[in-house]
């Protein structure tokens, strides 16, 4: 059955794919498009490798503990304990102790241009090593538990004069924990799947709506199918940049397929942005890091989409980074020391990046635990030295606007600011 919320939103993602709004969402734009601040969640699902992404280079425990997981340093740099690094890429040196892995290139210009900021040692105080679990708690914001409504939905501020039904959107199939509550997010899989094609079936449905009684519901309806007819006189769309699409190794197409969805998800997500639709937060995710084994071969080739999909939305958003931030997150990361089966296993400790305009960048935030035996999380994974809860609070409130964050992550008290943005 086509709801009034289901026609409605996607006659409102029809504008946006499109770049024509109806009135009600061109007046947000007219008053808003300056102001308006965006704050993307990106979710990398399956416990990314934080170690073999921002590598530790400069802690002599990180080769001996890899013998053939880690990854070489920078060209120029020794070894700190005298032996040779296996060939897995080599990193790119950010401040003489940590290094990008060599499949995030694309990434290292934002750095250069401090406008992405690294925290390590991310995550929550919840020690499960669950990935549903995990991933339903720090989407709750409520690290051991699970709640109904998600922190980012609960981050938005009161809409007014100028919100949209576009204001959160999840870009996928389907809205994320982190996006339910009482404010309207809708999932965004397809600009285009909203296209107009039975020309009869719209104007029975223009007829309905203009006999109803709802006044509200009325006046909507009309805009919608004004914004409608506007659609079918637009013959081509343009797609903006294009995120690298690059092959994996044979047998695993399935994670190569996620990557490959994300820099299509965010080229979306570019497209809406640029149309001035009154976005206010959205949620990305990508899956295929749960690296068991094979690391060597799968981490990098996920890497490079991941990477060239960022980077190509922050090329395609251009001036417009200034009052967007992304951030990064992962419900937890993996053992320091390898497996048997050339990977890792479910650990702790983690990192987070703070991409954007505004960003105090070309940064290593949070306090690094070390890698020493007894300065490990039950002996066995990277310590948790910043709560993930504060790196959002202060990107929630510094950024949204949303001053009291205890409404956003109940019952937690965020520590001293990071200081990530410009303020």
């Amino acid at each position: 059955m086509l709801t009034r919320r289901v026609f409605l939103r996607g006659s409102a993602i029809v504008m946006a794919g499109m770049g024509v709004a109806p009135a009600w969402l061109a007046r947000a734009a007219a008053t808003q498009s300056k102001q308006r601040k965006t704050l993307v969640a990106i979710f990398m699902r399956g416990a990314a490798d934080g170690l073999n992404i921002v590598v530790p280079f400069g802690d002599k425990n990180y080769r001996e503990l890899r013998p053939t997981l880690a990854i070489a340093p920078p060209s120029g740099q020794a070894n700190s304990n005298g032996g040779p690094f296996p060939v897995n890429g080599g990193g790119i040196d950010l401040d003489g102790t940590f290094a990008l892995n060599g499949a995030m290139q694309p990434l290292k210009s934002l750095w250069d241009k401090q406008q992405l900021a690294i925290v390590e040692a991310t995550g929550s105080p919840d020690a499960s090593r669950s990935h549903f679990d995990a991933q339903d708690s720090m989407e709750s914001g409520t690290p051991g538990k699970t709640t109904s409504d998600g922190w980012l939905n609960r981050a938005l501020p009161a809409p007014g004069d100028t919100s949209t039904v576009l204001r959160a959107v999840a870009l996928g199939n389907q809205v994320p924990r982190c996006l339910r509550g009482g404010h309207d997010a809708i999932a965004v899989n397809n600009l285009q799947q909203f296209n107009v094609g039975d020309q009869e079936a719209v104007a029975i449905m223009q007829n309905m709506y203009s006999m109803t009684t709802d006044a509200s519901l009325g006046r909507t309806g009309k805009d919608a199918f004004e914004a409608m007819k506007l659609i079918r006189s637009i013959q081509n769309v343009g797609q903006g940049v294009q995120p690298a699409v690059g092959g994996g190794p044979a047998g695993v197409p399935q994670q190569f397929a996620q990557a490959a969805e994300f820099g299509r998800n965010l080229q979306q997500l570019a497209r809406l942005l640029k149309a001035e639709v009154g976005v206010e937060v959205a949620f990305a995710d990508i899956g295929g890091w749960d690296h068991h084994g094979n690391e060597n071969q799968l981490l990098p080739n996920l890497l490079r989409q991941f990477a060239s999909g960022i980077a190509a939305f922050f090329q395609e958003m251009g001036d417009r980074m200034e009052d967007i931030v992304l951030v990064t997150m992962s419900e937890f990361g993996r053992t320091v020391q390898e497996n048997g089966n050339g990977g890792t296993d479910h650990g702790h400790g983690s990192f987070m990046m703070v991409i954007g305009g505004r960003v105090q960048g070309g940064k290593i935030y949070g306090k690094w635990p070390g890698l020493e035996k007894e300065q490990l999380f039950e002996g066995r994974d990277l310590a948790v030295t910043t709560d993930y809860r504060d790196v959002l609070s202060e990107l929630v409130r510094d950024h949204l606007g949303q001053k009291d964050v205890s409404l956003v992550f109940p019952g937690f008290h965020p520590g001293q600011p990071l200081g990530l943005l410009h303020l």
